[in-house]
């Protein structure tokens, strides 16, 4: 096996990034504009449908669906999903230690007691994971439209 060193991935990481960014940069202005408003659009639209959602099901802080929606929402659809993944596995540990951490009498257990509760801890987990989801799920359909959208205004550019 030829494994190469971590110091020498990175730079070669590095150089790949700059790379990257020297192709962004020699895109038309007008190219780079329409990317950050599609973004900014379907980011808006997934944090809107994220927090409206929650506030219709009467959860306790909606808007933790709208931030969540906001992180996970990229570029393409292929690469929310990922990120929502490690979203919401993220989010299961960290409720499930919150309520592990609560019972045992932890009094600062992750992002679950950030906010001001009523309520035993355990349902303030677990409201907290569904508000999460629902902005994951939020952010999942919105660029699921926009790809599609996109691939078909534009065409496949695959």
């Amino acid at each position: 096996m030829n494994a190469r060193p971590f110091g020498q991935l990175r730079r070669e990481l590095g150089l790949f990034h700059r790379q990257l960014q020297d192709v962004y940069k020699r895109l038309p202005w007008s190219h780079r504009l329409l990317n950050g408003l599609s973004m900014a659009i379907q980011a808006l639209a997934a944090a809107s449908l994220g927090y409206g959602l929650g506030r219709l099901l009467h959860t306790q802080q909606a808007f933790w669906g709208a931030l969540t929606a906001i992180a996970v929402t990229q570029q393409s659809y292929l690469d929310t999903r990922k990120l929502s993944v490690d979203q919401v596995v993220g989010a299961s540990i960290g409720a499930a230690l919150a309520m592990i951490g609560a019972y045992l009498g932890a009094t600062t257990v992750t992002i679950v007691m950030l906010v001001p509760h009523d309520g035993p801890f355990w349902t303030v987990a677990l409201t907290r994971l569904g508000e999460v989801t629902l902005g994951i799920a939020s952010a999942l359909v919105v660029t699921s439209i926009a790809h599609k959208l996109e691939k078909r205004l534009l065409g496949d550019r695959e």
